[in-house]
């Protein structure tokens, strides 16, 4: 079976450091899987390169087949890849259904001269995101926060906002990075659920960066681990983490 994602050699330098190196990962379709390694080993950066924030210097990215190396953000947005951030990312002064339908429009189009004139065309799709949104909203149980500024959600839910709206775009792969950042240990354990759920509901291929070795343990069927820009292990959860190597660059030993 092809894989969802492939890539293949992944390379980018900052200023002549070699941020990463060679970085090879390939994710099968509805697969759970994990980036883990210590602090400033080159997840986020991984995670910039599949999403165009920044163009590698080495290396191919396919997602289900079509090469996105180096396209834009927007674009890789289309062919399929939804990212949340460590540090929560939402329009805050914005409700949570206007957040989630800020993730409807790469679906959903109308005229600017519909949207300034309020025409039957602009009401019409405004309607459809309005009822899209609300569904979303239900399967994180938020719909009761639908018109509460995100701003003001406690922070569980931001984070589960962060997540709906991201699968507003219906992706086929979604990246999570560290979502469990800040989140005591009842609010991990809600989170591992969600994300299962969302694997299962939504048939979702993910792939998450994540300090919170439980969370990996419990969730993930395989991992890669980075150190210093290049890959130091990877394979089933269970083996990667009891790898000699992994269990040294964590504890620095």
């Amino acid at each position: 079976m092809a894989a969802l994602l492939d890539v293949k050699n992944l390379g980018i330098s900052f200023g002549g450091l070699r941020a990463v190196n060679g970085f090879d990962i390939s994710i099968e379709k509805e697969e759970l899987y994990g980036l883990i390694g210590p602090n400033g080993a080159g997840k986020t950066t991984v995670f910039n390169l599949l999403t165009g924030v920044y163009k590698p210097d080495s290396g191919k990215i396919l997602l289900d087949g079509q090469d996105i190396t180096g396209k834009k953000t927007i674009d890789i947005s289309k062919a399929g890849i939804a990212r949340t951030f460590q540090n929560i990312r939402l329009f805050k002064q914005l409700s949570a259904l206007d957040n989630v339908k800020a993730g409807l429009h790469n679906k959903h189009h109308y005229s600017t001269m519909a949207g300034i004139l309020r025409l039957p065309s602009y009401r019409r799709v405004e309607k459809e995101m309005d009822e899209q949104a609300m569904e979303l909203l239900k399967v994180f149980d938020l719909e009761q926060e639908a018109h509460l500024t995100a701003a003001n959600l406690p922070y569980g839910k931001q984070r589960r906002l962060e997540i709906a709206r991201a699968l507003a775009t219906e992706p086929k792969l979604l990246l999570l990075d560290e979502p469990a950042a800040g989140m005591n240990p009842n609010e991990t354990g809600e989170l591992m659920d969600m994300i299962q759920f969302v694997r299962e509901n939504f048939h979702m291929t993910i792939l998450l960066i994540e300090h919170d070795m439980k969370l990996v343990s419990g969730i993930c069927e395989r991992l890669t681990v980075l150190n210093f820009g290049e890959v130091l292990a990877h394979g089933k959860t269970s083996d990667v983490l009891n790898d000699p190597q992994v269990i040294t660059a964590y504890l620095g030993e």
